[in-house]
């Protein structure tokens, strides 16, 4: 069903990828049952010549039914994404090894801070890059988010991760990218009359490959 979706590449796209399906499940039997209900009374409560209307009541068996299936299936599909959510959002879902980026969300750019040789983000020996967000694959890491001027959406689609970054606040979104390639990220929140522009790739690369990144702008860095 790929058709759908957009290629899975993250820990996450898994779980998230089966609530969207059960939820679209759901919701499709759900039309095709009213909707058709609605043909059905259409053709035979017709109006006819010589039929007089007829007043009911109702049924409260019926009420009841059609109230406690509909709640039924949202308390089962609030247990099942709670975990998943727990394990995105929850305030202690972050791996202690993931790797600490920064990003500073403004119209209509994104600019990603990288730690230094010293292993340690927010030191002297940081770089940024406008719009590339370079990390390995196989390995967690986490987006400490900060946004200049209005609310902005970091989204990525084909890892399932999408953030909000809030002037004022520091907000920290963690994944973990299981294939490489280069794949889009996007705002996803209307931030201005440039939103449409406000674009940027993330580069998964081989541990390998990472790692020689890394000193290639270490190397660049010292010769300014």
């Amino acid at each position: 069903m790929s058709w759908i979706l957009p290629p899975s590449a993250s820990t996450f796209a898994g779980d998230i990828d089966f609530l969207y399906y059960v939820i679209l499940v759901i919701t499709g039997i759900a039309f095709v049952v009213v909707e058709g209900g609605l043909i059905w009374f259409m053709i035979k409560y017709r109006t006819r010549p010589g039929r007089k209307a007829e007043y009911t009541q109702g049924s409260t068996k019926a009420e009841i039914i059609w109230t406690a299936v509909p709640a039924v299936t949202v308390v089962i599909i609030g247990l099942m994404s709670g975990g998943v959510w727990n394990d995105i959002k929850g305030r202690n879902s972050v791996p202690p090894d993931a790797i600490p980026y920064g990003i500073h969300a403004q119209q209509f750019e994104w600019n990603f801070t990288y730690r230094g040789p010293d292993g340690q983000l927010g030191t002297g020996d940081d770089f940024s890059l406008r719009n590339q967000l370079h990390i390995p694959v196989n390995r967690p890491v986490v987006m400490r988010m900060t946004a200049e001027d209005v609310i902005h959406s970091f989204f990525i689609p084909a890892f399932r991760v999408k953030q909000d970054a809030v002037p004022g606040m520091l907000i920290n979104v963690w994944f973990e990218a299981t294939e490489e390639g280069e794949y889009e990220i996007a705002c996803a929140e209307l931030c201005g009359l440039g939103h449409y522009r406000m674009r940027a790739r993330v580069i998964v690369h081989s541990a390998d490959d990472y790692q020689r990144w890394l000193a290639d702008q270490a190397a660049a860095a010292d010769d300014q």
